[in-house]
C-alpha cells in the first residue's frame, strides 16, 4: 500500500491547498517509520503512544495537532476507518502576533529603493495579501479601475475579493503595461514563472533592516498590521474577516487585542473618576 500516494490523491479530491497534503504526508510517514506496522494493523493505541512520545519530548500543541490530523485524514477520509475518534490534544496559547505602527509602514517602504519591490511592498500591507496570493497574482486577477482584485485558490482553496488602495492603482496599472505581456501572465515574475516567496521574505527583511525596525518583522506582519490599522480606523470584525478570508471571526478577533485603544475610542475608567 503506497501511503503517501493514497493520500496525495484524497487530498486533492477533498480539495486540500497542495502544503496541507505535503504537511500531512510527512507526517504520515513518519508515524510510519515509528510504528513499523501495515496501516490496517494500527489500532488507537498505536497512535496515542506515538502522540504521547512526541509530547514527552517536548513539541508544542500545534505540532501535535497537526499530526493528530493528518491521521485522521488518512484513516477517515482514506481508508474510511474511525479510529481517531475521542483524542484530543489541545493547542498551546499563540503569543499575539508583531503589528508595525502607521510610522514603521512608512519607513519600511520608503527604505526600498527597487520600484518593483516597493510596489511588493504596499500590495502586501495595502491589501493584506499573504506573499503565496501576491506572488500568484494576475492581471486578470484585478478590476483595478473599480478598486479591487480577487485572490483565486488562497488558503483552503478558497477564492476571496481584496481592496485596491487608491494609492498604489496608477502605480499597478503602469507596472503591468510594462512588465506583462497578457492577461493571464504573474504580474511579479522569477526566473521560473512567478517570483518565489523566499525572494519576497528576503526583500521585506532586507527592508526592515534598512528602515532600522527593531521588531522582528516579515512579509505576514504587513497583513497583521493591515488588519490591525483597519480596526484603528474603524472597521468592523466583520469587515475585516471578509478582507483577510478567515472562516472564523474569532480568528480575525485577534487585531481587536493589539489595536490601540487611543485609536478605537477606548479610555480607562480611571479617567472618569475625580482627581485622586
Amino acid at each position: 500500500m503506497d501511503v503517501s500516494e493514497l493520500l496525495r490523491k484524497e487530498g486533492l479530491r477533498r480539495g486540500l491547498s497542495h502544503k496541507t497534503i505535503k504537511t500531512y504526508r510527512q507526517c504520515v510517514r513518519k508515524f510510519f517509520s515509528w510504528c513499523k506496522k501495515e496501516p490496517n494493523e494500527i489500532k488507537k493505541a498505536d497512535i496515542k503512544s506515538y502522540l504521547d512520545l512526541m509530547i514527552e519530548k517536548g513539541a508544542c500543541g500545534s505540532t501535535i495537532n497537526v499530526n493528530l490530523s493528518a491521521l485522521k485524514f488518512f484513516y477517515g477520509s482514506v481508508l474510511h476507518k474511525r479510529l481517531m475518534i475521542n483524542i484530543r490534544y489541545s493547542k498551546t496559547p499563540k503569543a499575539l502576533p508583531i503589528v508595525l505602527t502607521k510610522e514603521e509602514i512608512v519607513k519600511l517602504i520608503n527604505s526600498i529603493s527597487n520600484p518593483k519591490h516597493k510596489l511588493m511592498a504596499k500590495l502586501l500591507y495595502s491589501a493584506g495579501l499573504r506573499v503565496s496570493e501576491l506572488v500568484h497574482l494576475k492581471p486578470e486577477h484585478l478590476e483595478i479601475e473599480n478598486g479591487y482584485g480577487w485572490v483565486r485558490h488562497g488558503k483552503g482553496n478558497k477564492d476571496r475579493m481584496f481592496i485596491i488602495a487608491d494609492n498604489t492603482r496608477e502605480e499597478l496599472k503602469n507596472y503591468i503595461s510594462k512588465e506583462c505581456a497578457s492577461s493571464d501572465s504573474y504580474i511579479f515574475r522569477g526566473f521560473n514563472g512567478h517570483l518565489t516567496t523566499a525572494s519576497v521574505r528576503s526583500i521585506i527583511k532586507n527592508a526592515v533592516k534598512s528602515a532600522e525596525i527593531s521588531k522582528h518583522a516579515h512579509p505576514h506582519t504587513l497583513r497583521h498590521s493591515f488588519s490591525t490599522h483597519l480596526i484603528e480606523n474603524g472597521s468592523s470584525v466583520a469587515e475585516v474577516q471578509s478582507l483577510l478570508g478567515h472562516s472564523s471571526a474569532e480568528t480575525t478577533m485577534v487585531y481587536l487585542h493589539i489595536a490601540s485603544p487611543k485609536m478605537i475610542g477606548t479610555k480607562s475608567p480611571i479617567d472618569s473618576l475625580p482627581m485622586l
